[in-house]
């Protein structure tokens, strides 16, 4: 093994490093003692989506490990925005919204890691705490001088702005050094050492590692993951239909265990070694698998990573949604429901409802091309009507062999 620590190997073999600050003494400082490391997470949506997924597994290696995690919600630097990757500002949130964020945000992170008991079980803290009542004369005397605006402008997320001559507010222009100031403040009151985060984090936890050196004259670390996309070349976490949400109020846990099956065959035994708990001699059995028998390796990702995320239950009702349409071909009613009242619908309105389809244009042309059908039988008419009195029972509608719902009159 190349480190010490149990952590940093676990890291390397997973796929999970991209760069770390001072390799050497990270690896001793994690393998002489337990460690506390953090990552931010910005409330700017209800749920957290699969592209967050890789640093929620690190976190919970970092547990596993004996170490000790924070989840830091960005309840303060939200109020800002993260000028990271985006070629113009956030949309400003209001301070409601940002709390109905955070408090569903909670709610994924207690199915990967221990906030319960234990030397090392977790800490979930908002940075509000400390940044909403800053005195900004105050905060720039204290802390204004350890931050070079040389290297601010130099940050990967302010230079490509400047570059493409795209607008950057001063506004944001201030979230790095409160990013930084949230490293500090975890440093002074909970001995936190380590910041994690994506590789577009980097200059960052730079910031933050640099603050606590030059103001507290103490040592501390960084580590981020690579940034991570399918084989086609796609973002991870984004499908035709949008997001895949974490949470199960905004994703259904059927459609979230049908993403990682979707999965393309060239991300399998990559995705099962982030995203799993699986240990690496079964991950290295499942690389045998060639052609069609890859397929199995699909569904044991799919149902470990929403065993994790949603529950075994979960899973398990899932998986068996699955196997009854592609294998029994009969109807579950547990896939997704439109429920309507009306004494009739017409294919159209109902494949719109379902989102499988945005326009008019789009069904027909499924049609056309026999990409719909009703109950397992091909559809031929796109002027179809689906009548109240005639539909005693739930009509399975279908979108190619991954999209299914079903139609119930009430």
């Amino acid at each position: 093994m190349r480190y010490k620590s149990k952590f940093l190997n676990i890291l390397e073999q997973r796929g999970f490093i991209h760069q770390l600050t001072d390799e050497t003494k990270l690896d001793e400082h994690l393998f002489r003692e337990q460690s506390v490391a953090y990552i931010g997470f910005d409330c700017t949506a209800p749920s957290l989506h699969v592209g967050s997924l890789i640093q929620i597994m690190m976190l919970r290696w970092f547990q596993k490990c004996g170490h000790k995690p924070i989840v830091l919600l960005g309840g303060g630097t939200t109020k800002i925005g993260d000028p990271s990757g985006k070629d113009n500002a956030r949309p400003v949130l209001e301070k409601k919204t940002i709390e109905n964020n955070k408090n569903a945000l909670k709610t994924v992170f207690s199915n990967y890691l221990n906030f319960d008991n234990g030397t090392n079980k977790a800490i979930i803290i908002d940075n509000d705490k400390w940044l909403n009542d800053l005195n900004y004369i105050t905060f720039l005397r204290e802390n204004g001088a350890f931050f070079s605006i040389n290297k601010l402008i130099n940050l990967e997320s302010m230079k490509l702005r400047l570059d493409r001559e795209q607008n950057l507010s001063f506004l944001e222009f201030n979230y790095p050094i409160f990013q930084a100031y949230d490293f500090y403040e975890l440093n002074k009151n909970l001995n936190c050492k380590v910041q994690m985060g994506g590789s577009d984090q980097w200059g960052n936890i730079i910031n933050g590692i640099e603050l606590v050196r030059k103001k507290a004259k103490k040592e501390c670390f960084g580590i981020t993951s690579p940034l991570l996309t399918t084989s086609s070349g796609g973002k991870m976490g984004k499908s035709e239909s949008g997001a895949i949400w974490l949470n199960k109020d905004l994703l259904t846990d059927y459609d979230f265990w049908q993403f990682w099956r979707n999965t393309e065959d060239g991300d399998v035994l990559k995705f099962l070694k982030l995203f799993t708990d699986l240990n690496l001699d079964e991950i290295q059995i499942l690389r045998q698998l060639k052609g069609s028998d890859i397929n199995k390796a699909k569904i044991i990702l799919a149902n470990e990573v929403t065993k994790i995320c949603r529950g075994e239950d979960a899973a398990l009702n899932a998986s068996q949604i699955a196997n009854d349409i592609f294998e029994k071909s009969k109807i579950n009613l547990d896939l997704p429901k439109v429920i309507i009242k009306d004494e009739h619908i017409t294919l159209i309105e109902i494949v719109k409802m379902f989102k499988f389809c945005n326009t008019n244009g789009e069904v027909r042309r499924l049609v056309k091309g026999n990409g719909i059908k009703i109950n397992d039988q091909i559809v031929k008419n796109d002027a179809l009507k689906f009548i109240k009195k005639e539909s005693t029972s739930p009509i399975k509608i279908s979108i190619g062999k991954k999209k299914h719902g079903l139609l119930i009159f009430k």
